[in-house]
């Protein structure tokens, strides 16, 4: 059985419509801006944290709007399943790398995707906020 990581992410976007990607240091995947949560919190705490944290957007758990939980293969771990609540944020945003994050990009959603997208992105996440299919949404009964 591979091991479980369990993180929170955001889906930001610019005045443009494009979605916000970030590349951790001496990773090559991008993904949502997210991480894993500290003691105590709840997932939109630990996505709101970590917004700010790692491309500087301060934004309140309570004005994240859920996108949907989902499970998929780790982007930087070997061998490994994440399983991710992926919150929306509402509004126009700009961003800056920090802490962690070595590199940004916004990612036009109506063009051809690049091949370097953390695989919760491409399975899960761009389907849901495209209206695509379930794509293999995981099921939670506290939702």
């Amino acid at each position: 059985m591979n091991p479980l990581i369990i993180v929170s992410a955001v889906c930001v976007f610019d005045d443009g419509g494009r979605l916000l990607t970030v590349r951790k240091r001496g990773t090559d995947k991008f993904m949502n801006p997210g991480g894993k949560p500290e003691a105590g919190e709840t997932a939109a705490e630990t996505a709101s944290r970590e917004l700010e944290e790692e491309v500087g957007i301060v934004l309140a758990p309570g004005k994240l709007e859920l996108l949907g939980i989902w499970l998929a293969d780790a982007a930087n771990e070997d061998a490994t399943l994440i399983e991710a609540t992926v919150f929306t944020a509402p509004g126009v945003w700009s961003a800056h790398p920090s802490a962690e994050i070595a590199e940004i990009r916004w990612l036009d959603l109506a063009a051809e995707l690049p091949d370097d997208l953390a695989p919760l992105l491409t399975a899960h996440v761009l389907p849901a906020l495209s209206g695509s299919p379930d794509q293999g949404r995981a099921k939670f009964p506290q939702l």
